[in-house]
């Protein structure tokens, strides 16, 4: 009877540890999308504000200042960066003070 207890114990604790890990993972994939996501659209602004020149004889050059489309996606997502970022560090800040936790890293 004393192993059945045990192993239902250790069992709650390989749950808890799979159930932490599978969150960290989470939240640093999160984290990394959101940042590509922010490159994109940086990458994507220097691209569209660089100056054009129209196909002309006059060589006219054409500034088409797109950034303000984007300003909002980016406010955004930085946002959703700072605060994935802040429960990732509070997540991982915790395990220290929590042994099961800590044995996860």
């Amino acid at each position: 009877m004393q192993n059945a207890a045990g192993d239902g114990v250790a069992q709650a604790s390989d749950d808890q540890n799979g159930a932490y890990r599978a969150t960290v993972s989470d939240l640093v994939s999160l984290v990394e999308h959101v940042q590509k996501c922010l490159r994109l659209i940086e990458q994507t602004i220097v691209g569209e504000t660089s100056p054009r020149i129209a196909e002309s004889s006059t060589n006219v050059i054409v500034l088409d200042d797109v950034s303000p489309r984007y300003m909002k996606a980016a406010a955004a997502l930085q946002a959703c960066d700072v605060s994935l970022g802040t429960a990732l560090r509070s997540l991982l800040d915790s395990s220290d003070s929590d042994p099961c936790a800590a044995s996860c890293r």
